[in-house]
């Protein structure tokens, strides 16, 4: 007798209608089992029945918007992995559902599709044990281990002084290791900017880990480029 494997669950957490009916019917196609709550309170509620595989929470929400959902879920010492819908034109939302302990953000307006391929790619990241990441204090990637509370660098026993842009690069790759970064998203995420043209801001600070980390763009042991793409943690990450 051939086993099914048991579809992993999602919530989505949106007070649009017309947006969850159209995801769930599409997550539903592609393999997921969807819940839906009209709101954050709905939604943590929701989580208090049944934990999910990972939530798609709206940030802009009645009763409890989505950074207080992700601020409530963390409290609770819950780390399961978290998707914010953000919008377009407030670039302090897309740093703080970061900073707030969500695993990635999607501005709005989206493409499903590219939800989809969101979703997979943090459940990946869950069932390697990246999941773990996010709590931790420490996280050291091969002899390079980074404080995030204190916002310092160690390469072996020696201490590498970074900028703070640098650091926080560092600091998102290895929360995100063996993903593919455009620049244009990593200028989002961490710069605030939704534009190409000051692409080479991030081609600096990587510039700038590479020499400080002793990482050569011809033989990368960290960070390695990925043509016509952007960049990707190569090295393995651990909480320290």
């Amino acid at each position: 007798m051939i086993e099914v494997a048991e579809r992993q669950r999602i919530l989505l957490v949106d007070d649009d209608e017309a947006i969850t009916d159209a995801l769930a019917a599409l997550l539903g196609r592609s393999g997921f089992d969807v819940r839906i709550a009209e709101d954050g309170r709905a939604g943590l509620a929701e989580v208090e029945r049944e934990v999910p595989d990972l939530v798609v929470c709206d940030v802009i929400m009645p009763h409890v918007d989505g950074r207080e959902f992700v601020r409530r879920i963390r409290a609770r010492q819950l780390w399961l992995p978290i998707i914010l819908l953000t919008q377009v034109g407030e670039s302090w939302e897309r740093s703080a559902a970061l900073d707030e302990g969500a695993d990635d953000y999607l501005n709005k307006p989206f493409d499903p599709h590219e939800l989809i391929s969101r979703i997979r790619a943090v459940l990946r990241r869950t069932a390697q044990g990246a999941g773990s990441l996010r709590s931790a204090q420490r996280l050291r990637a091969l002899d390079v281990t980074i404080d995030r509370t204190a916002r310092r660098v160690w390469r072996g026993s020696v201490e590498a002084t970074l900028t703070p842009k640098a650091f926080t690069l560092l600091e998102y790759f290895m929360l995100h290791p063996q993903e593919v970064h455009s620049r244009e998203r990593l200028l989002s995420a961490l710069w605030g900017f939704d534009f190409a043209s000051s692409s080479r801001a991030v081609d600096h600070r990587i510039a700038e880990l590479r020499r400080v980390l002793g990482d050569t763009s011809g033989e990368p042991r960290l960070i390695e480029t990925a043509q016509s793409m952007g960049y990707l943690f190569i090295a393995r990450v651990v909480a320290a």
